[in-house]
């Protein structure tokens, strides 16, 4: 009896654990980025501790905007894949979590951390 009891107990407890949901993870620290305004203005845009797997388009530089932003640093605790296209698509580059950062010459428009 004892047994099935534990049995019982146990899988109660694994079903438990496989049907909680994980917590939404995210990165940890800031994403920046270098960009002209639409009046023409230099601005720097940012991103404090991003969703993790999901695609962000970054503010700024979007379909209103014709320039791409430049110059990305990651200062985050994740990689960071950046994309010279809105939707994460175009051509990618990967930085580093912490230290990562490119020059102006790398033309950004969306980036995504995992």
């Amino acid at each position: 009896m004892r047994l099935r009891s534990a049995f019982t107990a146990v899988l109660g407890a694994t079903l438990l654990i496989a049907v909680t949901p994980a917590s939404a993870s995210a990165a940890t620290g800031q994403f920046r980025y270098d960009y002209v305004t639409i009046e023409g203005y230099e601005a720097v845009g940012f991103l404090n501790s991003p969703p993790s797997g999901e695609c962000l388009d970054l503010p700024g530089v979007g379909q209103d905007n014709p320039q791409p932003g430049h110059s990305p640093k990651n200062r985050t605790d994740a990689w960071a894949t950046v994309f010279t296209e809105l939707n994460c698509e175009g051509d990618s580059f990967m930085l580093r979590p912490h230290t990562g950062g490119a020059s102006e010459r790398l033309k950004v428009r969306s980036v995504v951390f995992g």
